[in-house]
């Protein structure tokens, strides 16, 4: 038998015999070497995310819960100051001139021009509590008299309780020693040559507090106001007794805020 010839599993080392049609001097490219997928591109890294609205959000909310606990606090307050109200009924004190005693003024001009001014009175200041169910508690009070803004005396009273539903009788001795300007002498002396005397002012100033039941109020500055009296000035010993048939009081609230008293 004759031998079969096999061909060779072995490639060719001569690539010009796998197309043997190819030309001699035809150009030969190296091969492309494969590139991984994105190797020029720049690594992507996540920027962090911002949260302007969580804050603004968290702030809106706390605005809104703020203003709702002052709505509900001055709800609470304006309740309660209704029931105290309609429980008790509170009035302010009644102040009324019921007598004013001149029993010294005297106006002397030194040799050099130089005015002095010595008086001394006596006046009574009555003070009525309406209130059922009310006291006041009024610290030391200061007393001015004086006539077309010059100062004539001064005096005090001390401190006391007001009971509810009564009246009490504020008697104070007042005096005054001072030196005068030319604009005070000259208003003073016009008004001492007038029949019907000096026109007078008294002004009160205190500190009080309210107790209603259990319950007592901060301290509240008032003023009281005593105008329309009048008084001629005495001569000799005797006393001059002023009249005080137009004389009416008007109380003010003193209330101090930060620098500011209104």
């Amino acid at each position: 038998m004759a031998d079969r010839v096999y061909p060779s599993s072995k490639p060719t080392s001569n690539p010009q015999t796998l197309n043997p049609t190819a030309p001699a001097n035809q150009q030969r490219f190296p091969a492309v070497k494969s590139q991984p997928y994105g190797t020029n591109r720049p690594i992507y890294r996540p920027q962090p995310r911002r949260h302007h609205r969580s804050r603004r959000t968290c702030c809106c909310l706390c605005c809104i819960w703020s203003t709702i606990f002052l709505l509900a606090l001055i709800l609470l307050l304006a309740i309660a100051a209704g029931a105290l109200y309609l429980l008790y009924h509170p009035h302010r004190p009644n102040f009324s001139l019921s007598t004013l005693k001149l029993s010294q003024l005297n106006l002397t001009t030194a040799a050099d021009s130089t005015s002095h001014l010595t008086s001394q009175l006596n006046l009574t200041i009555s003070a009525q509590n309406p209130n059922k169910k009310l006291t006041f508690f009024y610290k030391p009070i200061t007393v001015i008299v004086e006539s077309n803004g010059v100062q004539i005396s001064n005096g005090s009273f001390p401190s006391f309780a007001h009971l509810p539903q009564n009246t009490t009788l504020i008697r104070i001795s007042a005096s005054g020693s001072r030196d005068l300007d030319t604009e005070g002498v000259s208003s003073l002396r016009s008004e001492l040559k007038k029949r019907n005397g000096l026109p007078v002012k008294v002004v009160l100033e205190t500190k009080v507090k309210a107790k209603m039941g259990g319950l007592k109020s901060n301290s509240v500055g008032i003023r009281v106001t005593c105008e329309g009296a009048s008084v001629v000035a005495p001569k000799g010993k005797s006393t001059s007794v002023a009249s005080i048939d137009g004389a009416e009081c008007k109380v003010d609230l003193r209330i101090k805020i930060w620098k500011f008293t209104l």
